[in-house]
């Protein structure tokens, strides 16, 4: 289940850092994104602890 929390969390990264610089009209989905990713990745270390 961690592995699969960080492939999402490294996919949502990656679609945010290219929607942030190749289609900046996006607006608040690609930050959306990144805070999902970042959720995805705290939930991991939580659980890991």
């Amino acid at each position: 289940m961690r592995s699969l929390l960080y492939l999402i969390a490294v996919i949502l990264v990656i679609g945010w850092i290219l929607g942030f610089f190749i289609y900046p009209v996006g607006g608040g989905i690609i930050h959306v994104l990144l805070v999902i990713a970042v959720i995805a990745l705290l939930l991991g270390i939580i659980r890991r602890a």
